[in-house]
């Protein structure tokens, strides 16, 4: 088991006359969800010495999830547009977990979900969900979301025939996943000098930079059709046929940010000449096992069963002007190497996320999916009108949705220094006219 920090899904919805019930109907419908979702109503237990017991999930009867109303003054249209939010604003609309309990034995109990709605002037307001990917991976998040905005939006009236539109969650990960690796103890081996830090943190408000603001940008379905077909036609230029390739929506999304951050990150240095050609830029991004047949992992798997491929690429490759071809075909490659071997490299898969955590290496990561359909889900009050991962995270970091517009485009989330903004989208814009103007 692993317990990385918590990932923070944001979800600003559009409100009616019905904003003085959200309290009675959302409370009511997540009860009845959780009924079938239970694991998010437990907690994680970490035994004062885990090398005797081990730390696991525990649910039992009367556990409960926190759930919180709360008003705020901030303008509901200034989280919505598409322009930059002060990251301390949209932090206020953000659950904080309770604090671990502990228990007779010692042992602390930490809990894995926590739920605030947000009440904002002009008819808004923002269901904000703070989970642990300990228990769950972004799929099974949006899994639970979706059952719960059925219930929600029908009074918890219609189970059955919700029940008969949405799989209900499968939890006997026994019988599901086969650990013929024995992923398990090297996780827990390698995480268990992090556990007191964690417990200890756990609970805590976040100190959130007062500069740092959180920027969307929108990528539209003409634009990714078009980058496509461009970087088709370079690896087509240097001997690579496009039946060798699958160039999706996503590798085009990654390849451009990647390279767009690398050059970003390099608006300071002198010398960029002389690290450029030494260093090493990895990318990494969040694959799904339950997409590879040789597992038979079901859709409706409740859990984490998330790999993370790591690719790796000379920076002098990725700030050329083929560099957003050379970051596809990496990309690419790393996917159809996944779709293969889906556990491949996965027991080093904390070690690189420690190694992503030093300041020193040159690394970019990829979060979230367009394939989650976070804008079709209707709580009864309307569709969302913004969806936002909200991490107090480094720019090296950028969030993946699919588009609001419904037109096969995509929304890339990232958090930035208030006065780079606009050098970060000139960088982007750049790329982008240059590559649509070439088809």
């Amino acid at each position: 088991m692993v317990l990385p920090p918590s990932d923070t899904t944001h979800l600003l919805l559009r409100a009616s006359s019905a904003q003085p019930n959200l309290a009675k109907c959302g409370s009511h419908s997540l009860s009845l969800t959780l009924q079938h979702f239970f694991p998010f109503a437990g907690n994680i237990v970490v035994p004062l010495q885990p090398n005797n017991i081990l730390p696991h999930i525990l649910y039992s009867d009367g556990d409960s999830v926190s759930f919180t109303v709360a008003e705020s003054h901030q303008d509901f249209k200034s989280f919505v547009d598409h322009g930059p939010t002060n990251l301390r604003d949209i932090n206020l609309l953000v659950p904080l977990f309770p604090s671990p309990r502990t228990m007779e034995d010692g042992a602390k109990w930490l809990p894995l979900l926590a739920v605030q709605i947000t009440v904002l002037p002009n008819y808004g307001f923002s269901m904000c969900i703070a989970f642990n990917h300990v228990d769950a991976d972004g799929r099974a998040l949006h899994h639970f979301i979706k059952f719960w905005a059925s219930v929600c939006k029908s009074r918890g009236e219609d189970m059955d025939s919700i029940q008969e539109s949405i799989q209900l969650p499968l939890h006997n990960r026994d019988a599901i996943i086969e650990d013929s690796k024995g992923l398990k103890f090297v996780f827990l081996e390698k995480f268990s000098s992090s556990f007191p830090k964690i417990v200890e943190s756990f609970g805590t408000p976040v100190d959130v930079p007062i500069d740092m603001a959180c920027v969307t940008f929108s990528l539209s379905h003409d634009h990714v059709g078009k980058i496509k077909k461009w970087i088709t036609l370079e690896c087509k230029k240097i001997g690579l046929n496009k039946e060798s390739l699958r160039i999706s929506t996503y590798v085009v999304t990654c390849s451009l940010l990647w390279v767009c951050l690398v050059k970003y990150h390099y608006r300071n240095t002198d010398d960029v000449g002389i690290k450029v050609s030494n260093e090493t830029c990895k990318f990494t991004f969040p694959a799904d096992c339950r997409n590879c047949q040789e597992l038979s992992i079901p859709s409706a798997y409740f859990g984490n069963r998330i790999n993370q491929p790591v690719v790796e690429l000379k920076k002098s490759k990725l700030v050329e002007a083929n560099g957003i071809v050379e970051a596809a075909i990496g990309i690419e490659g790393k996917i159809r190497e996944f779709k293969c071997d889906g556990l491949k490299g996965i027991e080093h898969l904390v070690s690189h996320g420690k190694e992503f955590g030093k300041s020193e290496v040159c690394k970019v990561e990829a979060i979230g999916s367009a394939k989650h359909g976070v804008y079709e889900t209707d709580f009864g009050w309307g569709k969302p009108k913004k969806s936002e991962v909200v991490r107090v995270m480094p720019s090296g970091i950028f969030s993946v949705c699919d588009s609001k517009d419904g037109n096969g485009g995509v929304e890339i989330g990232l958090t930035l220094e208030w006065n780079q903004i606009e050098y970060f989208n000139t960088i982007m814009k750049e790329h982008i006219r240059s590559i649509v103007g070439c088809d």
